[in-house]
C-alpha cells in the first residue's frame, strides 16, 4: 500500500516519462523512414515544379541514361536535365491552360517527315552529317519503321540495338513536345505583339531625330585609383541609387580559401627518369615492340614522321639514329621519353585513291559495316567485282559514290587521321584496305603516289612518364593544409596564419547552393563538396556560421589526371539572404562604379570654368572627336563604339555651338558641342510600328521560359542529393 501511495505521489512524473518515452519512439519511426522527412515531405524528392515531383530515382535514371557515357565532370549534366525537367512542367502547365497540344499525327511528322522543313530542330540537329549538315533522310527513315512496327523489344533482344533505346527515344519525344509547345506558346505571344499608334509616332519622331556634336571623351583611366579617396557616404550614396541591381532571387555565400599546389619535387623528376632509363635496355632489345609498348603505357604511331613535325629535343638525332635504336631518357617539356626508331622510308607528297564507306553510329551498326566491307574486299581481290561498281551500289558518302569512289588527289594531313596513315604509310597502289574512322568503316584503294621532294620520313615507338607529383608529394603538402585546418579555429585565424605562412589567401565569388565552381580551384568535385558545406548540405556536419572552418581539406585533380594537384582550407565569409541585398554584402562590389563616380566629380571639379573644347582635351592628353547622324532614339556614338544616352539627351538638349557642361557617361567624362541639328522628317509611323513590333516578337521566344520561371513555384532540393 505504502508503495501504491508513493506511485500515487509521484504520477506526473510517470505521465511525464510515458509522454518522453512515446516521443521518442514516434521520432525513431519517422527518422527510420527513408523516404520521409522530419517535417513531412519526401527526403527522396529532388524537386518539385508547379506540383510536378521529381523522385531522386527518376532523375538519376534519366542522367545516367543521357550521359553515362559523357566525358564531364557530371555537374554540368545534371544541371541541363534539371533546366529540362522545370521547362518542360512549366511548358506543359501553361499549354494545358490554354489548350495547346501535340496530337499523335503531329509528333511523327516532327519526328520523321519527308518534308524537312517540317522535321523538329532536334531531330535536324540530331540526326545531321556532321561534314554536310545535311539531314540524314535514310537514317530517319529506317528509324521509323523500328519505332512505328513494333520492332524495338525483339531488335534490342537480338542485339540489334542497344538496351535502353526504347527509353532514350521515349526521352527524345518527351523532348520534341516540349520544344513544339513552347513554339506554339511563343508564337501566340508574337502574334500579340503590338505597337499602338501613338507609340509608333513617338519612335518614328525619335529615330527622325539626329544631331551631329564635337566632343571631347575624357576616360575614367585618366585618373589613377590610388588618387582617389572613398568614404562610407560614397559607397551608400551609391547603394541607395543602385539598390534594385542587388535584388536576388535566391541566397549565395562567399568563401574565404587557401590553395595548396601539389607539384613534383626534385626526388620525383629524378625517380621517373630512374625509371625510363631501366626500360631503355629492353625497349632495344625487344622483338616485339607493339607488346612492349602497350605493356609499358607507351604508344606506336603508324605514320612516318617528318623532320620539321618533331619535338626540337630528338628531331636531329632520329634521323641519324640506326634502325632499332633507342634514345633516351630525355627532356620533353614536362615529361621524360625514350625514343625508338622502327623504320625509316621517303614518303609520298601526294596520292589519288578512292573509297567505300559504310557509316556507323554505334557498335550494332559498325558491325554491320564491317562485314559488308570484308564482303565487298573479298570480292575486289578475287576480282568478282571492280572497285568501282562496288563505290556505285554501296559507298555511303554521296560526295563521290556516283564517281566510283574517286577521292582525287590530296597532300598528307588531309584526310583524318587513321584514312590519312593508310594512304601515305601503308598502302600499295592497287590494294585495298579496310580502316575505321569515326564516319565509319572504308574500304580504300590508292592508285597512284606522287613523290615529288622525296622526304624521309621515320616511325617511331615513344615510352612516356609525365613528371607528377609522388603520394609522398600529395601526403606532404596534405599535411600542410591539415595543419592549417586544425590551427584555424576561425576565418581570423586562417587568414593570420595563411599570411604568416607565406600562403595565398583568396575569395570565391557569390556561390549558389548547387554551384560546382569556386573561383581558381575551377569545376569538379572538390569545389562542390566546399559549396555543399558552406550550405549546411554535407552530410555528418552543421550548417555553418559565417566565420567557421571547414571541418575537412578539399582535394582536386585535374581533368584526366590521376592525382591531387591542389588541395583548398575554406572558411565561410559571407551570407547574402535572397531578396534586397544590405550596404555591407555588396559594398566590394560597388568598388569600381564609385571610384568611377568619384572620378566623374574630380574632373568635373577641375573644368570648372573652361569652355574651349581644345583646351579641355589637351589638359587630359584626349582629343577633340566628331559624331555625326547620332540618333536619338538609338543614342550610338560610333566614334565612341558604344551607346552614351546620357550624353545623346545632352547634345539634344544643348543649343547650337554651345559647350556643355560635364557628363558622367559609361566609358569616361564628356563635354559636348553640338554643331548641326538637321530638321526632323516627316515621322513613318508605320514603319516605326513594323520595326518595333519585329524586334518586340524576336525576343518573345527566349523570354518565354524565363518569364514562366520568374513567376512559377519551384522547390529546387538538388543540392541536398548531389
Amino acid at each position: 500500500m505504502a508503495l501504491i501511495g508513493k506511485i500515487r505521489q509521484k504520477k506526473w512524473l510517470l505521465i511525464g516519462s510515458l509522454a518522453g518515452a512515446l516521443a521518442l519512439f514516434i521520432l525513431m519511426l519517422m527518422f527510420d523512414n527513408p523516404n520521409q522527412s522530419f517535417f513531412g515531405g519526401s527526403r527522396t524528392m529532388v524537386g518539385e515544379i508547379e506540383g510536378r515531383k521529381i523522385e531522386y530515382k527518376e532523375f538519376n535514371q534519366v542522367h545516367d541514361m543521357l550521359y553515362r557515357n559523357a566525358q564531364t565532370d557530371g555537374f554540368s549534366g545534371r544541371t541541363f536535365l534539371w533546366n529540362y525537367f522545370v521547362d518542360e512542367a512549366l511548358v506543359k502547365k501553361e499549354a494545358d491552360a490554354i489548350g495547346l497540344g501535340v496530337s499523335k499525327k503531329e509528333l511523327l511528322d516532327l519526328q520523321f517527315s519527308p518534308d524537312q522543313n517540317r522535321l523538329s530542330q532536334l531531330i535536324k540537329s540530331r540526326y545531321s552529317d556532321p561534314n554536310t549538315r545535311a539531314v540524314d533522310m535514310e537514317q530517319l527513315r529506317q528509324l521509323k519503321d523500328i519505332v512505328t512496327g513494333g520492332q524495338i523489344d525483339q531488335m534490342i533482344k537480338d542485339r540489334k540495338l542497344v538496351g535502353d533505346f526504347k527509353y532514350r527515344w521515349a526521352h527524345q519525344e518527351k523532348e520534341v513536345i516540349k520544344d513544339r509547345l513552347q513554339t506554339k506558346i511563343a508564337n501566340m505571344v508574337s502574334k500579340g505583339m503590338y505597337t499602338p499608334t501613338w507609340m509608333a509616332e513617338m519612335l518614328g519622331e525619335q529615330q527622325g531625330k539626329q544631331v551631329d556634336f564635337l566632343f571631347v571623351q575624357i576616360p575614367y583611366d585618366a585618373i589613377n585609383n590610388a588618387e582617389v579617396t572613398l568614404e562610407d557616404s560614397d559607397y551608400k550614396a551609391y547603394f541607395e541609387e543602385n539598390k534594385k541591381q542587388y535584388i536576388q532571387d535566391e541566397e549565395t555565400r562567399k568563401l574565404d580559401y587557401v590553395v595548396f599546389k601539389v607539384l613534383p619535387s626534385a626526388e620525383d623528376s629524378t625517380n621517373i627518369k630512374k625509371e625510363i632509363a631501366e626500360l631503355v635496355p629492353k625497349f632495344r632489345a625487344t622483338d616485339n615492340d607493339s607488346l612492349f609498348v602497350e605493356t609499358n603505357l607507351g604508344t606506336i604511331d603508324a605514320a612516318y614522321v617528318k623532320k620539321d613535325a618533331l619535338s626540337s629535343a630528338i628531331a636531329d638525332t632520329v634521323f641519324k639514329m640506326p634502325i632499332g635504336s633507342v634514345y633516351g631518357p630525355y627532356l620533353d617539356v614536362n615529361t621524360y621519353k625514350a625514343v625508338k626508331l622502327l623504320d625509316r622510308k621517303i614518303i609520298p607528297d601526294s596520292v589519288s585513291a578512292k573509297h567505300i564507306l559504310r557509316k556507323a553510329s554505334d557498335y550494332n551498326s559498325l558491325v554491320a559495316a564491317q562485314k559488308t566491307i570484308d564482303s565487298l574486299k573479298a570480292l575486289i581481290e578475287t576480282g568478282a567485282a571492280s572497285f568501282d561498281s562496288l563505290a556505285v551500289a554501296f559507298s555511303e558518302d554521296p560526295s563521290n559514290a556516283g564517281k566510283g569512289g574517286d577521292l582525287g588527289t590530296f597532300g598528307p594531313g588531309t584526310m583524318v587521321k587513321q584514312f590519312n596513315d593508310v594512304c601515305f604509310y601503308k598502302a600499295e597502289p592497287g590494294k585495298v584496305y579496310s580502316v575505321v574512322t569515326q564516319f565509319g568503316v572504308h574500304l580504300i584503294q590508292v592508285y597512284d603516289q606522287k613523290f615529288e621532294t622525296n622526304s624521309q620520313g621515320v616511325q617511331l615507338a615513344y615510352l612516356t612518364r609525365d613528371i607528377i607529383p609522388s603520394q609522398n608529394t600529395q601526403d606532404a603538402v596534405k599535411e600542410l593544409a591539415l595543419d592549417l585546418q586544425e590551427e584555424s579555429t576561425d576565418i581570423k585565424v586562417m587568414r593570420t596564419t595563411a599570411a604568416a605562412k607565406g600562403y595565398d589567401l583568396e575569395t570565391s565569388n557569390w556561390l549558389k547552393a548547387n554551384d560546382y565552381a569556386v573561383g581558381t580551384l575551377g569545376a569538379g568535385q572538390g569545389s562542390r563538396e566546399m559549396v555543399r558545406w558552406a550550405f549546411g548540405d554535407s552530410q555528418n556536419t552543421k550548417e555553418p556560421s559565417v566565420g567557421d572552418v571547414s571541418p575537412q581539406v578539399y582535394s582536386f585533380q585535374d581533368q584526366g589526371k590521376y592525382y591531387v594537384s591542389k588541395f583548398a582550407v575554406a572558411a565561410l565569409k559571407a551570407i547574402r539572404p535572397a531578396g534586397e541585398a544590405s550596404f555591407e554584402d555588396v559594398k566590394s562590389e560597388m568598388e569600381a562604379a564609385v571610384i568611377d563616380r568619384k572620378k566623374a566629380a574630380m574632373i568635373t571639379e577641375a573644368l570648372a570654368g573652361i569652355t574651349d573644347l581644345q583646351t579641355i582635351a589637351n589638359k587630359y592628353s584626349s582629343k577633340v572627336d566628331t559624331a555625326r547622324n547620332v540618333s536619338f532614339a538609338s543614342a550610338y556614338i560610333q566614334a565612341v563604339g558604344s551607346a552614351e544616352p546620357d550624353v545623346v539627351a545632352t547634345a539634344f538638349k544643348t543649343d547650337l555651338n554651345q559647350v556643355s557642361a560635364p557628363i558622367a557617361g559609361a566609358n569616361g567624362v564628356y563635354v559636348v558641342k553640338p554643331i548641326n541639328k538637321p530638321a526632323v522628317a516627316a515621322s513613318n509611323a508605320a514603319q516605326a510600328r513594323q520595326t518595333n513590333q519585329q524586334m518586340a516578337r524576336i525576343q518573345v521566344p527566349g523570354k518565354i521560359v524565363p518569364s514562366l520561371r520568374k513567376h512559377a513555384d519551384i522547390e529546387d532540393n538538388r543540392s541536398r542529393f548531389f
